[in-house]
């Protein structure tokens, strides 16, 4: 999987918590737990979200890279079958 291909994944998943998600406000690296204002039950539908589209698994120790854009993207497409 490419990594553009992995972007669309996590803000189509992002979407999914999210509806009114505006990505045009969030840069690569902002942090959008924050900007989107995601509590933590919201952060773990978006992982399980996530690794059921991208086909991959994702465990705790994953958190710190989920928390952006681009760690999310780079993390998937490195993992996604």
């Amino acid at each position: 999987m490419t990594y553009e291909q992995a972007l669309d994944l996590v803000k189509t998943s992002l979407t999914r918590i999210v509806p009114d998600a505006d990505f045009t406000a969030l840069g690569p690296t902002d942090k959008f737990r924050d900007r989107l204002e995601l509590d933590s039950l919201d952060f773990l539908q978006f992982v399980e979200t996530l690794a059921e589209l991208g086909g991959c698994r994702l465990d705790e120790d994953d958190y710190p890279r989920l928390v952006t854009l681009d760690g999310s993207a780079r993390l998937v497409a490195e993992r996604a079958v």
